[in-house]
């Protein structure tokens, strides 16, 4: 072949290589997902960090500066200012105090239940395992606002709680502070802990402890020489979870810190943010970033210094539960009190103060239906109605509804389409680069989230002059979009494990019959994954996958706060926001009942999704 044709061949081969990779489908949509993630993560994360170098108008007198020119202004003063310490050191002090103490407990209590759960005779169990999910159905605002009902003094919050009404002198650190807020954390994020825990512990063949208890090991030295090294990254994951959602929370931190002046990260940069000092916020949410991507860095190189921690081997295994003997009784009657008075008690004082017309007074007499079903009074509750009759009860609830339905479906399906591009492209430069983009989420405090989102799309998106996004500021379109984007890390990993339980040689052979990239989809990968939309929250399955469907974008949803504080207007106002406004304009009878409609709501979704769609959380959680 002359040197022409080899040339021409090489040149038509080379065409015909570019035709593929630019008509195959795949390809399309793997370059359209890149596209929207860069622009609606990678983005939203540069402009928060130029933003914090950007003289604003309001600070061009005092930094010496043209408005919108560079600047070291915001950062000097937070660093290196008189006003570091308050701006700064204090809170940030506060934040990993918080981070660090909730971390442990909730660890050790989560550590502990699962390893109950899971290798043990503990009887009971359904009901156990039914129980530990509760505290992730129930936001944790809600649980500090039964924390104030039970402990709250008349020194701090005006009307006594339940304890004091009794003649109980309770001191003002244990109804807020520090010791509030990490108790209340505590009980709240231990079942992330008891989640990842459980799941290790499922995946243990028990042979390898009878084998240290054959040569003579006594059940504590098991438990620290072989259970524990093989369940330690799933405790180093929970520890990683808990702390980075512990030191970005707010809603606890202003209902048991705002009295006694106990401020963190969060906290500050909410009031920045209402306050329009937008630069320091986003230097403040860069710093928690900074500690968030610190310690999943270091986790990572903690799990890596151990090259192996393989459970599950060629043989099969088996699972023997370790005899609890004469202490059964005893820590069985222990687990019982701990739901009673972390689970239960919570729920009830809520639901006793909701029929109170005034705080402090537990007579009969006091006993009200005004904030479910009264008409206005004048001196109660600013002179609005019960929450039923209320328009704007009635605004938040379906606003509420209409955010966790379209999250849910949005969210489900774009999980499940990241899902297979990281499924499908696994080891490869685009399903890297997809499965790393989608995680920077997670990495970015809630409330600082919602700011980058509110500075974004404040102003319309143009480009050359062409508006593509016109301003959504105060639209139910800029709640979807945070809440969605948030919550891909979540959505996109239980995709991920939903595709990779789908064979490739399916595919294939459906490829190699003459099946287009569509019908393939179609026909093959949406029928065998659709379980992933309906199954329900699943979080950890026995089998330690990891999975999440509608349920758990539902649940996560309905409940969030810190997320969309900042987005609100009356307008798009949520039931969870709703409950914020009543609890500080002083009407906490109000907020307990928009609490309890919302977590009748969940309970009554998740009891559907049982019946219907077989979404046993029970069962799949270690029960």
């Amino acid at each position: 072949m002359k040197p022409k044709d080899q040339n021409y061949s090489k040149s038509r081969r080379l065409k015909n290589q570019i035709k593929a990779v630019v008509t195959n489908p795949y390809n399309l949509i793997v370059l359209i997902a890149i596209v929207l993630l860069t622009y609606l993560i990678v983005f939203p994360l540069l402009d928060m960090i130029s933003t914090s170098f950007t003289l604003a108008q309001k600070d061009a007198r005092l930094a010496g500066g043209t408005a919108g020119s560079f600047t070291l202004y915001y950062w000097q003063r937070l660093l290196g200012s008189a006003l570091t310490k308050q701006m700064l050191l204090q809170p940030l002090l506060n934040s990993l105090l918080i981070g660090v103490c909730v971390s442990f407990f909730a660890i050790l209590i989560g550590s502990v239940l699962a390893w109950l759960m899971v290798r043990t005779d503990l009887p009971f169990k359904p009901f156990f395992s039914l129980a530990v999910i509760i505290p992730y159905m129930i936001p944790s605002w809600c649980k500090s606002q039964a924390w104030l009902t039970m402990f709250k003094t008349e020194r701090i919050g005006g009307a006594p709680g339940f304890l004091m009404s009794l003649g109980i002198n309770v001191p003002d650190w244990l109804a807020y502070g520090p010791v509030a807020i990490i108790t209340v954390l505590s009980l709240h994020y231990y079942a992330y802990a008891y989640l990842l825990v459980s799941a290790a512990l499922n995946s243990i063949n028990s042979e390898l402890e009878e084998m240290g208890e054959i040569q003579g090991a006594g059940k504590a030295t098991i438990l620290r020489k072989i259970t524990f090294p093989l369940v330690l990254p799933a405790m180093l994951s929970a520890v990683i979870l808990t702390f980075s959602k512990a030191i970005g929370t707010f809603g606890v931190i202003n209902y048991l810190g705002s009295k006694v002046n106990f401020v963190t990260l969060s906290s500050q940069l909410y009031m920045n943010s209402k306050s329009q000092n937008t630069q320091t916020a986003f230097a403040m949410a860069l710093i928690m970033i900074c500690i968030a991507s610190i310690s999943v860095f270091v986790n990572q190189k903690l799990i890596g210094s151990r090259k192996s921690y393989a459970t599950i081997g060629g043989k099969g295994g088996r699972s023997t539960p370790i005899r609890l003997g004469k202490h059964k009784l005893l820590i069985t009657a222990v687990l019982f009190l701990f739901f009673v008075f972390g689970i239960i008690m919570p729920i009830a004082l809520l639901i006793l103060e909701s029929f109170m017309l005034r705080q402090g007074d537990y007579s009969l007499s006091n006993l009200t239906l005004h904030y479910w079903i009264g008409d206005p009074i004048a001196t109660v509750m600013e002179g609005q109605p019960g929450i039923f009759k209320n328009a704007n009860f009635i605004n938040s609830l379906i606003n509420s509804l209409k955010l966790t339905f379209v999250n849910g479906v949005f969210g489900t399906i774009f999980g499940q389409i990241i899902g297979y591009i990281c499924a499908k492209g696994r080891g490869k430069l685009h399903g890297k680069v997809v499965e790393q983009l989608v995680f920077i989420p997670y990495l970015i405090p809630s409330i600082a989230f919602g700011g980058i989102f509110l500075s974004m799309f404040s102003a319309p998106q143009q480009l050359f002059g062409v508006t593509l996004v016109p301003s959504l500021y105060g639209t139910f379109a800029l709640l979807t979009i945070t809440s969605v984007v948030k919550h891909l890390p979540f959505a996109s990993r239980a995709g991920t494990s939903n595709m990779l339980q789908i064979g490739g040689e399916l595919e294939e052979a459906a490829e190699i019959a003459g099946a287009g990239f569509f019908k393939r989809f179609i026909r093959i990968v949406f029928p065998l994954s659709k379980g992933g939309f309906v199954s329900g929250f699943m979080l950890i399955s026995k089998g330690g996958v990891s999975r999440a469907g509608f349920m758990l974008i539902f649940v996560s949803i309905m409940k969030e706060l810190d997320l969309i504080i900042l987005l609100m207007t009356p307008k798009t106002s949520t039931l969870p926001y709703l409950a914020f406004q009543y609890q500080n304009s002083n009407s906490p009878q109000a907020s307990d009942c928009v609490a309890i409609v919302m977590f009748s709501i969940v309970f009554l979704v998740y009891a559907l999704a049982n019946i219907f769609g077989d979404a046993d959380l029970a069962k799949s959680m270690g029960g």
